[in-house]
């Protein structure tokens, strides 16, 4: 069910939010500081082409410096790609079909907010990460 899920959700949203983290990624990744801020953008970019079976937790290790990135990353990149998510996710909704891919949407505005001090797991690795302390 989660390929079938996956497979809508790329045609349908993932493939251009993946665009639009992509093109984020890129733009971060022209000066050396924003490197870090970059990489953060490909990772969720993979995560939004393909969610389904996969989670976003928090890292146990992610300290201040995580909070101070991610309040530059709020405000340069991650308002923009959050009302992206919206707009898609409000979109999906119109359609009965399409509601659990809009709500797909909206669950990933957050880490579209704030995707520092964040990993992406397999569903079945969740259990492990909250045991560790990443959540």
């Amino acid at each position: 069910m989660k390929t079938l899920l996956n497979l809508i959700w790329l045609v349908l949203s993932g493939f251009w939010m993946w665009l639009a983290y992509m093109f984020v990624g890129i733009l971060w990744c022209i000066t050396v500081v924003g490197i870090p801020f970059g990489i953060a953008s490909f990772r969720i970019g993979f995560f939004a082409l393909w969610p389904f079976g996969r989670q976003v937790v928090k890292k146990p290790t992610a300290g201040a410096g995580s909070a101070i990135g991610n309040i530059f990353w709020f405000i340069l990149s991650g308002i923009w790609l959050a009302i992206g998510h919206a707009f898609t996710g409000v979109l999906l909704c119109i359609t009965v079909i399409g509601i659990p891919l809009g709500l797909a949407n909206f669950k990933m505005i957050e880490v579209s907010l704030m995707p520092l001090g964040r990993d992406i797991v397999p569903n079945r690795d969740v259990n492990s990460a909250f045991a560790s302390g990443a959540a």
